[in-house]
Protein backbone atom coordinates (compact mmCIF):
# COMPACT_ATOMS: atom_id res chain seq x y z
CA UNK A 1 0.00 0.00 0.00
CA UNK A 2 1.32 3.48 -1.01
CA UNK A 3 0.13 6.20 0.25
CA UNK A 4 1.34 9.54 -1.03
CA UNK A 5 1.70 12.88 1.16
CA UNK A 6 0.82 11.21 4.81
CA UNK A 7 0.87 14.69 6.51
CA UNK A 8 -2.67 15.83 5.25
CA UNK A 9 -3.99 12.31 6.72
CA UNK A 10 -3.44 14.12 10.57
CA UNK A 11 -6.71 15.99 9.06
CA UNK A 12 -9.26 13.35 9.12
CA UNK A 13 -10.55 11.74 11.99
CA UNK A 14 -11.80 8.32 10.79
CA UNK A 15 -10.09 5.36 9.82
CA UNK A 16 -12.63 2.63 7.79
CA UNK A 17 -10.63 -0.47 6.11
CA UNK A 18 -12.53 -3.15 3.83
CA UNK A 19 -11.78 -6.25 2.32
CA UNK A 20 -11.48 -6.33 -1.43
CA UNK A 21 -15.59 -7.08 -1.39
CA UNK A 22 -16.47 -3.92 0.03
CA UNK A 23 -17.05 -5.26 3.60
CA UNK A 24 -15.74 -3.42 6.68
CA UNK A 25 -12.94 -5.60 8.80
CA UNK A 26 -11.66 -2.56 10.91
CA UNK A 27 -12.81 0.74 12.14
CA UNK A 28 -11.60 4.01 14.23
CA UNK A 29 -14.56 6.39 14.63
CA UNK A 30 -13.69 9.40 16.41
CA UNK A 31 -17.21 9.93 17.60
CA UNK A 32 -19.05 6.62 18.14
CA UNK A 33 -22.40 8.82 17.54
CA UNK A 34 -21.54 8.23 13.76
CA UNK A 35 -22.85 4.29 14.64
CA UNK A 36 -25.76 5.47 15.82
CA UNK A 37 -26.46 8.04 13.36
CA UNK A 38 -26.02 4.87 10.48
CA UNK A 39 -28.43 2.69 12.68
CA UNK A 40 -25.55 0.28 13.48
CA UNK A 41 -24.18 -0.87 16.87
CA UNK A 42 -20.34 -1.57 17.28
CA UNK A 43 -20.88 -5.21 16.73
CA UNK A 44 -22.94 -4.83 14.18
CA UNK A 45 -20.72 -3.05 11.71
CA UNK A 46 -18.23 -5.33 10.93
CA UNK A 47 -18.57 -8.04 8.16
CA UNK A 48 -21.43 -5.35 6.17
CA UNK A 49 -20.84 -4.07 2.66
CA UNK A 50 -20.30 -0.47 3.06
CA UNK A 51 -23.25 0.26 0.61
CA UNK A 52 -25.37 -1.09 2.84
CA UNK A 53 -25.28 1.73 5.64
CA UNK A 54 -26.36 4.38 3.38
CA UNK A 55 -29.88 5.57 0.87
CA UNK A 56 -27.13 7.43 -1.75
CA UNK A 57 -24.50 5.15 -1.73
CA UNK A 58 -24.56 2.65 -4.62
CA UNK A 59 -21.42 0.30 -6.31
CA UNK A 60 -20.89 2.84 -8.42
CA UNK A 61 -20.51 6.08 -6.67
CA UNK A 62 -19.28 4.79 -3.48
CA UNK A 63 -15.37 6.27 -3.06
CA UNK A 64 -14.30 2.83 -1.92
CA UNK A 65 -15.97 0.19 -4.25
CA UNK A 66 -14.30 2.58 -7.13
CA UNK A 67 -10.74 2.05 -5.52
CA UNK A 68 -11.31 -1.21 -5.08
CA UNK A 69 -12.68 -1.45 -8.61
CA UNK A 70 -9.77 0.82 -10.20
CA UNK A 71 -6.85 0.12 -8.03
CA UNK A 72 -6.39 3.64 -8.35
CA UNK A 73 -6.62 5.96 -5.18
CA UNK A 74 -8.96 8.81 -4.80
CA UNK A 75 -8.10 11.74 -2.46
CA UNK A 76 -9.68 14.57 -0.90
CA UNK A 77 -13.46 13.51 -2.10
CA UNK A 78 -16.76 15.03 -0.67
CA UNK A 79 -19.39 13.51 -0.71
CA UNK A 80 -23.40 14.03 1.05
CA UNK A 81 -24.02 10.98 2.58
CA UNK A 82 -27.77 9.86 3.89
CA UNK A 83 -28.04 7.05 6.11
CA UNK A 84 -30.84 4.83 6.27
CA UNK A 85 -32.13 6.27 9.23
CA UNK A 86 -32.81 9.70 7.35
CA UNK A 87 -30.01 11.57 8.82
CA UNK A 88 -27.46 13.27 6.19
CA UNK A 89 -23.47 14.88 6.74
CA UNK A 90 -21.10 15.34 4.26
CA UNK A 91 -17.98 12.90 4.34
CA UNK A 92 -14.58 14.23 3.09
CA UNK A 93 -12.27 11.25 2.54
CA UNK A 94 -9.02 10.08 0.88
CA UNK A 95 -9.20 6.42 -0.17
CA UNK A 96 -6.33 3.92 -0.93
CA UNK A 97 -6.17 0.49 -2.39
CA UNK A 98 -4.59 -2.11 -0.56
CA UNK A 99 -2.20 -4.57 -3.03
CA UNK A 100 -0.40 -7.52 -2.70
CA UNK A 101 1.43 -8.85 -5.64
CA UNK A 102 -0.40 -5.98 -7.61
CA UNK A 103 -3.90 -7.52 -6.83
CA UNK A 104 -6.41 -5.26 -5.18
CA UNK A 105 -7.04 -7.13 -1.80
CA UNK A 106 -8.95 -4.20 0.21
CA UNK A 107 -9.11 -0.68 0.98
CA UNK A 108 -8.65 2.21 3.30
CA UNK A 109 -10.39 5.26 3.66
CA UNK A 110 -9.61 7.85 6.06
CA UNK A 111 -12.45 10.36 6.82
CA UNK A 112 -13.81 13.69 8.35
CA UNK A 113 -17.64 14.25 8.94
CA UNK A 114 -19.68 17.19 8.63
CA UNK A 115 -22.94 17.55 9.84
CA UNK A 116 -25.89 19.44 7.84
CA UNK A 117 -27.28 22.25 9.40
CA UNK A 118 -30.51 20.53 9.09
CA UNK A 119 -28.97 18.05 11.66
CA UNK A 120 -28.44 21.02 14.04
CA UNK A 121 -31.96 20.76 15.40
CA UNK A 122 -31.22 17.44 17.14
CA UNK A 123 -29.17 19.68 19.44
CA UNK A 124 -29.35 17.27 22.71
CA UNK A 125 -27.34 14.83 20.70
CA UNK A 126 -24.27 16.71 20.77
CA UNK A 127 -24.82 18.98 23.99
CA UNK A 128 -22.55 16.35 26.24
CA UNK A 129 -19.32 16.55 23.60
CA UNK A 130 -19.84 20.71 23.30
CA UNK A 131 -19.88 19.98 19.55
CA UNK A 132 -22.87 22.89 19.04
CA UNK A 133 -21.82 25.56 21.98
CA UNK A 134 -19.37 26.00 24.32
CA UNK A 135 -21.52 28.19 26.83
CA UNK A 136 -23.55 25.54 28.48
CA UNK A 137 -26.38 25.99 25.84
CA UNK A 138 -28.42 23.77 23.83
CA UNK A 139 -30.39 25.27 22.39
CA UNK A 140 -31.03 28.49 19.66
CA UNK A 141 -33.80 30.18 18.69
CA UNK A 142 -34.54 27.75 15.84
CA UNK A 143 -35.49 24.77 18.20
CA UNK A 144 -38.92 26.82 18.96
CA UNK A 145 -40.74 25.00 16.54
CA UNK A 146 -43.96 26.60 15.54
CA UNK A 147 -46.41 27.41 12.81
CA UNK A 148 -48.94 29.07 15.28
CA UNK A 149 -49.25 32.92 15.25
CA UNK A 150 -48.94 33.90 18.95
CA UNK A 151 -45.48 31.61 18.88
CA UNK A 152 -44.37 32.89 15.60
CA UNK A 153 -45.28 36.76 17.53
CA UNK A 154 -42.86 35.40 20.54
CA UNK A 155 -40.09 34.64 18.54
CA UNK A 156 -40.03 37.87 16.75
CA UNK A 157 -40.06 39.30 19.95
CA UNK A 158 -37.46 37.20 21.52
CA UNK A 159 -35.08 38.66 18.38
CA UNK A 160 -35.85 42.24 19.30
CA UNK A 161 -34.97 41.72 23.25
CA UNK A 162 -31.87 39.65 22.54
CA UNK A 163 -30.13 42.95 21.15
CA UNK A 164 -30.66 44.79 25.02
CA UNK A 165 -29.65 43.82 28.27
CA UNK A 166 -32.80 44.25 29.70
CA UNK A 167 -34.19 42.13 32.09
CA UNK A 168 -37.05 39.45 31.18
CA UNK A 169 -39.58 38.14 32.96
CA UNK A 170 -40.97 35.00 31.21
CA UNK A 171 -44.23 33.36 31.88
CA UNK A 172 -45.91 30.33 30.93
CA UNK A 173 -46.91 26.52 32.25
CA UNK A 174 -44.69 23.80 33.04
CA UNK A 175 -43.63 22.72 29.86
CA UNK A 176 -44.32 24.87 27.60
CA UNK A 177 -40.65 25.82 27.02
CA UNK A 178 -39.24 28.48 29.23
CA UNK A 179 -35.85 27.66 29.19
CA UNK A 180 -35.13 27.17 25.27
CA UNK A 181 -36.86 30.78 25.26
CA UNK A 182 -33.86 31.89 27.97
CA UNK A 183 -31.24 29.87 25.94
CA UNK A 184 -32.43 31.54 22.45
CA UNK A 185 -31.96 34.97 24.28
CA UNK A 186 -28.64 34.46 25.14
CA UNK A 187 -27.20 32.81 21.90
CA UNK A 188 -29.01 35.58 19.86
CA UNK A 189 -27.03 38.46 21.96
CA UNK A 190 -23.50 39.98 22.06
CA UNK A 191 -23.36 37.67 25.20
CA UNK A 192 -23.01 34.44 22.76
CA UNK A 193 -19.62 33.52 24.03
CA UNK A 194 -19.91 34.11 27.53
CA UNK A 195 -21.41 31.29 29.87
CA UNK A 196 -25.39 30.77 30.46
CA UNK A 197 -25.84 30.16 34.14
CA UNK A 198 -29.45 28.05 34.59
CA UNK A 199 -30.99 27.53 38.03
CA UNK A 200 -33.88 26.27 39.42
CA UNK A 201 -34.90 28.29 42.50
CA UNK A 202 -37.14 25.54 43.76
CA UNK A 203 -34.62 22.84 43.44
CA UNK A 204 -32.64 23.23 46.73
CA UNK A 205 -33.49 23.93 50.33
CA UNK A 206 -33.93 27.73 51.24
CA UNK A 207 -30.95 27.62 53.65
CA UNK A 208 -28.46 26.82 50.92
CA UNK A 209 -29.98 29.59 48.15
CA UNK A 210 -27.94 32.45 49.49
CA UNK A 211 -24.65 30.25 49.11
CA UNK A 212 -25.35 29.09 46.01
CA UNK A 213 -26.18 32.70 44.43
CA UNK A 214 -23.85 34.72 45.83
CA UNK A 215 -20.98 32.67 46.99
CA UNK A 216 -19.01 32.02 50.45
CA UNK A 217 -15.57 32.67 51.84
CA UNK A 218 -13.41 30.53 53.17
CA UNK A 219 -14.00 30.88 57.67
CA UNK A 220 -17.13 31.99 57.23
CA UNK A 221 -18.75 29.57 58.49
CA UNK A 222 -17.25 25.59 59.34
CA UNK A 223 -16.62 24.15 56.75
CA UNK A 224 -16.69 26.97 54.24
CA UNK A 225 -14.35 27.41 51.58
CA UNK A 226 -13.70 30.30 48.48
CA UNK A 227 -16.27 29.47 46.73
CA UNK A 228 -18.15 32.02 43.50
CA UNK A 229 -21.75 31.54 43.33
CA UNK A 230 -24.08 31.47 40.14
CA UNK A 231 -23.31 35.56 40.07
CA UNK A 232 -20.11 35.37 39.56
CA UNK A 233 -20.03 32.33 37.38
CA UNK A 234 -22.20 34.27 34.77
CA UNK A 235 -19.51 36.85 34.64
CA UNK A 236 -19.96 38.48 30.87
CA UNK A 237 -23.16 36.34 30.23
CA UNK A 238 -26.54 35.40 31.31
CA UNK A 239 -27.92 34.39 34.73
CA UNK A 240 -31.53 32.43 34.10
CA UNK A 241 -33.22 31.53 37.15
CA UNK A 242 -36.26 29.98 37.03
CA UNK A 243 -39.23 29.27 39.30
CA UNK A 244 -37.98 32.82 40.88
CA UNK A 245 -41.60 32.87 42.90
CA UNK A 246 -40.11 29.74 45.14
CA UNK A 247 -37.59 33.12 46.82
CA UNK A 248 -38.37 33.47 50.04
CA UNK A 249 -39.15 37.03 50.91
CA UNK A 250 -35.88 38.03 52.53
CA UNK A 251 -33.41 36.53 49.57
CA UNK A 252 -35.76 38.45 47.37
CA UNK A 253 -34.53 41.51 49.17
CA UNK A 254 -30.80 40.63 48.07
CA UNK A 255 -31.91 39.87 44.81
CA UNK A 256 -32.98 42.88 43.69
CA UNK A 257 -30.58 44.84 45.53
CA UNK A 258 -27.79 42.39 43.47
CA UNK A 259 -29.60 43.35 40.26
CA UNK A 260 -30.12 46.52 40.52
CA UNK A 261 -26.47 47.63 41.54
CA UNK A 262 -24.86 44.82 39.76
CA UNK A 263 -22.94 43.93 42.83
CA UNK A 264 -22.67 40.73 45.08
CA UNK A 265 -20.50 39.96 48.23
CA UNK A 266 -19.84 36.47 49.17
CA UNK A 267 -21.29 35.15 52.67
CA UNK A 268 -18.77 36.28 54.91
CA UNK A 269 -17.19 38.32 52.27
CA UNK A 270 -15.75 41.94 52.74
CA UNK A 271 -15.75 43.56 49.67
CA UNK A 272 -18.38 44.00 46.81
CA UNK A 273 -17.80 42.26 43.54
CA UNK A 274 -18.86 44.27 40.60
CA UNK A 275 -20.90 42.36 37.79
CA UNK A 276 -21.47 42.22 34.17
CA UNK A 277 -24.41 39.83 33.27
CA UNK A 278 -27.95 40.37 32.29
CA UNK A 279 -30.67 38.24 34.35
CA UNK A 280 -33.59 36.38 33.05
CA UNK A 281 -36.21 34.73 35.08
CA UNK A 282 -39.16 32.70 35.29
CA UNK A 283 -41.98 31.42 36.64
CA UNK A 284 -45.03 28.84 35.76
CA UNK A 285 -47.71 31.14 38.03
CA UNK A 286 -49.26 34.39 36.47
CA UNK A 287 -47.00 36.90 37.95
CA UNK A 288 -49.98 39.55 39.10
CA UNK A 289 -51.42 37.00 41.01
CA UNK A 290 -48.17 35.93 42.68
CA UNK A 291 -47.30 39.26 43.75
CA UNK A 292 -51.28 39.81 44.87
CA UNK A 293 -50.40 36.97 46.79
CA UNK A 294 -47.72 38.58 48.04
CA UNK A 295 -45.59 35.78 46.98
CA UNK A 296 -43.84 37.58 44.74
CA UNK A 297 -42.49 41.42 46.09
CA UNK A 298 -43.81 43.98 43.36
CA UNK A 299 -40.39 46.01 43.35
CA UNK A 300 -38.58 42.62 42.51
CA UNK A 301 -41.52 42.05 40.13
CA UNK A 302 -41.28 45.21 38.25
CA UNK A 303 -37.40 45.25 37.98
CA UNK A 304 -37.19 41.39 36.90
CA UNK A 305 -40.23 42.09 34.24
CA UNK A 306 -38.49 45.20 32.07
CA UNK A 307 -39.65 42.95 29.61
CA UNK A 308 -41.94 40.00 30.16
CA UNK A 309 -42.58 37.49 27.42
CA UNK A 310 -45.85 35.29 27.71
CA UNK A 311 -45.97 31.84 26.64
CA UNK A 312 -49.31 29.89 25.86
CA UNK A 313 -50.44 26.67 26.54
CA UNK A 314 -50.26 23.54 23.85
CA UNK A 315 -54.18 23.24 24.33
CA UNK A 316 -54.51 27.01 22.56
CA UNK A 317 -52.00 26.42 19.91
CA UNK A 318 -53.08 23.53 18.56
CA UNK A 319 -52.32 24.30 15.61
CA UNK A 320 -48.91 22.99 16.17
CA UNK A 321 -49.51 19.39 17.21
CA UNK A 322 -48.91 18.20 14.14
CA UNK A 323 -45.59 20.10 13.26
CA UNK A 324 -44.48 19.51 16.42
CA UNK A 325 -45.17 15.61 16.72
CA UNK A 326 -42.90 14.98 12.97
CA UNK A 327 -40.22 17.40 14.87
CA UNK A 328 -40.04 15.06 17.57
CA UNK A 329 -40.32 11.76 15.44
CA UNK A 330 -37.51 13.21 13.55
CA UNK A 331 -35.69 13.57 16.77
CA UNK A 332 -36.10 10.02 18.34
CA UNK A 333 -35.38 8.63 14.73
CA UNK A 334 -32.00 10.12 14.47
CA UNK A 335 -31.40 9.11 18.98
CA UNK A 336 -32.65 6.08 19.22
CA UNK A 337 -31.96 4.04 16.31
CA UNK A 338 -35.15 3.19 15.45
CA UNK A 339 -37.11 4.38 12.30
CA UNK A 340 -40.17 6.09 11.99
CA UNK A 341 -42.30 7.88 9.55
CA UNK A 342 -44.86 9.35 11.56
CA UNK A 343 -47.94 8.24 12.81
CA UNK A 344 -51.27 6.85 11.91
CA UNK A 345 -54.99 9.26 11.66
CA UNK A 346 -56.26 7.61 14.30
CA UNK A 347 -53.37 8.44 16.71
CA UNK A 348 -52.60 11.66 15.30
CA UNK A 349 -56.41 12.50 16.42
CA UNK A 350 -55.61 11.56 19.97
CA UNK A 351 -52.72 13.75 20.00
CA UNK A 352 -55.19 16.69 18.30
CA UNK A 353 -57.89 15.98 21.15
CA UNK A 354 -55.62 15.65 24.36
CA UNK A 355 -55.80 18.37 26.59
CA UNK A 356 -51.82 18.47 27.54
CA UNK A 357 -51.93 19.90 30.59
CA UNK A 358 -48.17 18.95 30.39
CA UNK A 359 -47.62 21.15 27.29
CA UNK A 360 -44.56 20.45 25.11
CA UNK A 361 -42.70 18.11 27.57
CA UNK A 362 -45.57 16.48 27.72
CA UNK A 363 -45.75 16.03 23.63
CA UNK A 364 -41.95 14.92 23.63
CA UNK A 365 -42.32 12.35 26.51
CA UNK A 366 -45.08 10.98 24.60
CA UNK A 367 -43.59 10.56 21.00
CA UNK A 368 -40.68 8.59 23.40
CA UNK A 369 -42.49 6.61 24.98
CA UNK A 370 -44.35 5.80 21.37
CA UNK A 371 -41.24 4.85 19.81
CA UNK A 372 -40.54 2.47 22.82
CA UNK A 373 -43.55 0.71 21.84
CA UNK A 374 -43.45 0.80 18.05
CA UNK A 375 -43.44 -2.34 15.52
CA UNK A 376 -43.43 -0.48 12.14
CA UNK A 377 -42.85 2.47 10.69
CA UNK A 378 -45.90 3.92 11.61
CA UNK A 379 -46.97 5.02 15.47
CA UNK A 380 -50.41 3.41 16.16
CA UNK A 381 -52.93 4.24 18.65
CA UNK A 382 -51.46 0.81 20.83
CA UNK A 383 -48.20 2.95 20.63
CA UNK A 384 -48.87 6.06 22.48
CA UNK A 385 -50.00 6.17 26.38
CA UNK A 386 -53.04 5.72 27.43
CA UNK A 387 -54.08 8.87 29.37
CA UNK A 388 -53.81 9.89 25.81
CA UNK A 389 -55.65 7.15 23.81
CA UNK A 390 -58.79 7.22 26.41
CA UNK A 391 -58.60 10.89 26.58
CA UNK A 392 -62.63 11.87 26.85
CA UNK A 393 -62.45 15.07 26.45
CA UNK A 394 -64.47 15.93 29.93
CA UNK A 395 -63.13 18.69 32.24
CA UNK A 396 -64.65 19.92 35.51
CA UNK A 397 -66.97 22.94 35.21
CA UNK A 398 -67.83 24.94 37.72
CA UNK A 399 -72.06 25.44 37.84
CA UNK A 400 -73.00 28.37 35.91
CA UNK A 401 -76.31 29.88 38.42
CA UNK A 402 -73.96 29.14 41.72
CA UNK A 403 -70.90 31.77 39.30
CA UNK A 404 -73.55 33.80 38.86
CA UNK A 405 -73.53 34.57 42.66
CA UNK A 406 -70.24 35.16 42.90
CA UNK A 407 -67.56 38.15 42.08
CA UNK A 408 -64.86 37.30 39.13
CA UNK A 409 -62.17 36.63 41.80
CA UNK A 410 -64.74 34.17 43.71
CA UNK A 411 -65.61 32.32 40.40
CA UNK A 412 -61.87 31.62 39.07
CA UNK A 413 -61.14 30.73 42.55
CA UNK A 414 -64.07 28.26 42.35
CA UNK A 415 -62.82 27.06 38.91
CA UNK A 416 -59.62 26.77 40.18
CA UNK A 417 -60.62 24.74 43.23
CA UNK A 418 -62.75 22.27 41.25
CA UNK A 419 -60.13 21.51 38.77
CA UNK A 420 -57.53 20.78 41.47
CA UNK A 421 -60.28 18.72 43.04
CA UNK A 422 -60.83 16.84 39.77
CA UNK A 423 -56.92 15.93 39.23
CA UNK A 424 -56.76 15.27 42.40
CA UNK A 425 -59.05 12.25 42.58
CA UNK A 426 -58.22 11.24 39.27
CA UNK A 427 -54.41 10.50 40.70
CA UNK A 428 -55.93 9.22 43.87
CA UNK A 429 -54.59 12.44 46.15
CA UNK A 430 -50.73 12.28 44.24
CA UNK A 431 -49.37 15.33 44.92
CA UNK A 432 -46.36 15.00 42.31
CA UNK A 433 -48.55 13.65 39.72
CA UNK A 434 -51.38 16.07 40.37
CA UNK A 435 -48.57 19.07 40.10
CA UNK A 436 -47.54 17.06 36.37
CA UNK A 437 -50.85 17.51 35.22
CA UNK A 438 -51.45 21.08 36.44
CA UNK A 439 -48.76 22.19 34.88
CA UNK A 440 -47.62 23.13 38.53
CA UNK A 441 -44.77 22.92 41.01
CA UNK A 442 -45.12 20.91 44.13
CA UNK A 443 -44.89 23.48 46.41
CA UNK A 444 -47.33 25.99 43.95
CA UNK A 445 -49.79 23.43 44.79
CA UNK A 446 -48.81 22.73 48.22
CA UNK A 447 -50.00 26.19 48.85
CA UNK A 448 -53.18 26.14 46.80
CA UNK A 449 -54.51 22.56 48.94
CA UNK A 450 -53.57 25.01 51.97
CA UNK A 451 -55.33 27.90 50.66
CA UNK A 452 -58.67 26.08 49.70
CA UNK A 453 -58.12 23.56 52.48
CA UNK A 454 -57.95 20.40 50.17
CA UNK A 455 -55.47 18.17 52.52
Amino acid sequence: MDIPNLKHLSDFDNVLVVDKTGKTIFYDLADLHILKKLGQKPEEFLGKNITSFYKNLTLENSTIMNVLRTGEALCEVEQQMITKTGSAFVSKSSTYPIKQDKTVIGAIEFSKHFFTKEDIQFLDQYAGHKIYRKNNTIYTIDDIVTVNPQMMTVKKRIEKVAKTDSTVLIYGQTGTGKEVVAQSIHNLSERFGKPFISFNCGAIPASLMESTLFGTTKGSFTGSEDMPGLFEQAEGGTLFLDEINSLDMNLQVKLLKAIEEKTIRRIGGKKNIQLDIRVLSATNEDPDILVDEKRLRQDLFFRLGVVQINLPKLSVRTDDIEVLLQYYVNFYTNNMNIFVEGMTEEALECFKRYSWPGNIRELKNAVENAFNNVSSTLITIDDIPDRIKNYSGKEARVNVSHAKMLSLKDTVESYEKSIIMNELNETNGKIAETARRLGLSKQSLKYKLDKYQLR
